[in-house]
């Protein structure tokens, strides 16, 4: 094989270093495999964990629809106030949509009142006795006791 007692050594060593990373890889390996059964089975169990949240939530969804589905329909006269609401909502929504995104005054009407709010200028100006006589209200006499 070897001509000489040195290269037989040499060789020798070679092979016992060889063995050696061969041994540390082996370990690294068998390592590796064993996170990787232990990743595996944590994600099973996680699986497994999720799966059962998924039935009980959908458990959870059909009892919901059950009691919505058996619950009393509203009264006509409220559908029809709910639809005639939503009907005006979208009716004036572009005219009230520059306003509501911030970027125009609120609308006005032919009169020069700000529309929707004709009502409530109105009302706040009556509840008051001393605007509508252009005097300050009279003070409570006091009581002595």
């Amino acid at each position: 094989m070897a001509s000489n007692p040195y290269d037989e050594v040499q060789l020798n060593k070679k092979h016992e270093e060889i063995l050696g990373r061969r041994a540390v890889l082996l370990q690294q390996m068998e390592i590796c495999y064993e996170q990787q059964k232990a990743k595996k089975k944590k994600q099973g169990m996680m699986s497994e964990a999720a799966h059962e949240r998924n039935v009980k939530l959908l458990e959870d969804f059909q009892k919901v629809e059950n009691c919505l589905r058996a619950r009393p329909l509203l009264h006509p006269d409220v559908l029809n106030l709910q639809t005639c609401y939503w009907a005006s909502v979208e009716r004036d929504l572009p005219e009230w949509e520059n306003y509501l995104l911030g970027k125009g005054p609120a609308p006005v009407t032919e009169w020069g009142q700000l529309r929707g709010l004709q009502g409530q200028k109105d009302t706040r100006q009556d509840s008051s006795p001393a605007r509508n006589k252009g005097k300050p209200p009279r003070p409570k006499p006091r009581t002595d006791v």
